[in-house]
């Protein structure tokens, strides 16, 4: 059924948890690469907090580091813990389009983004959850009412972001205080109103395309602030080609809706 909706999945493995939950309401996607020692960590401790309330998605990219074999043989133990392994490195955008229609043809009512490297805090998914019941997305922010909720990131990449969510309001109009963060929640009538299969940016500039089309929409967007910690262990997978696509999508969103091409 998958391969039905998402042409991605022709040629990926697909091991779904052993029992179907109608009654979730709520799928989290953590798109994973090389996050070996990070995932055991983050999955139980979703388990923990969220086993009644929401299902687990992972979506590797292949990874050489064994984090597929990881997410496995940790199923029979996390109930709702469904895992697609794709056959190569295909970007974070991809990874989340290809959980968005598995979340659709699945019924889920809610679907949350997070990193797979702990800087998203867990606790902070009840957070979105309650958010949600009053927005049609909810994001976590970490620049809300001018103050910054960031730790251990360099200076460099810090300034990097701020100036790309100034860069992106400016030219967009957008009123989204953080539009580059991964950690957020969308209702589902939201991505079926959606052309998912005409996004295909990557990285910072696939979480400002979605929150741009979203507000165009007429959809309403809702800030919470979050505390974003950097990863302790493995590294970073933002690149300089992300940075490039992200200077250019906000001025190519721009065009395409002054001329109703959105």
């Amino acid at each position: 059924m998958l391969e039905q909706t998402d042409t991605t999945l022709k040629n990926s493995d697909v091991r779904l948890c052993d029992e179907t939950r109608p009654e979730s309401l709520a799928l989290i996607i953590i798109p994973t690469f090389n996050e070996a020692e990070n995932i055991a960590r983050l999955l139980n401790r979703l388990s923990e907090l969220y086993q009644s309330d929401a299902d687990i998605l992972v979506i590797d990219d292949n990874s050489p580091d064994g984090t597929i074999d990881i997410v496995r043989s940790m199923q029979p133990g996390i109930r709702g813990l469904s895992v697609i392994k794709r056959e190569k490195k295909l970007g974070l955008g991809t990874a989340y389009l290809t959980g968005f229609h598995y979340a659709l043809d699945q019924g889920y009512r809610y679907i949350i983004e997070m990193d797979a490297d702990y800087s998203h805090d867990p606790g902070e998914v009840s957070s979105l959850l309650d958010a949600i019941k009053g927005a049609d997305l909810v994001i976590g922010s970490r620049y809300m009412n001018n103050t910054v909720n960031v730790v251990n990131w360099p200076l460099g990449r810090l300034i990097l972001s701020k100036l790309a969510s100034i860069y992106t309001q400016f030219i967009t109009g957008l009123p989204v205080d953080d539009p580059t963060s991964g950690f957020k929640c969308f209702n589902a009538d939201v991505l079926r109103a959606l052309d998912l299969d005409s996004i295909n940016s990557q990285g910072y500039s696939f979480q400002i395309e979605m929150n741009f089309r979203v507000w165009k929409k007429g959809f309403t967007i809702k800030e919470i602030p979050i505390v974003f910690v950097d990863r302790s262990v493995g590294k970073s997978k933002m690149t300089r080609k992300n940075i490039r696509e992200a200077i250019w999508i906000v001025w190519w969103l721009k065009i395409k809706s002054v001329f109703g091409y959105l």
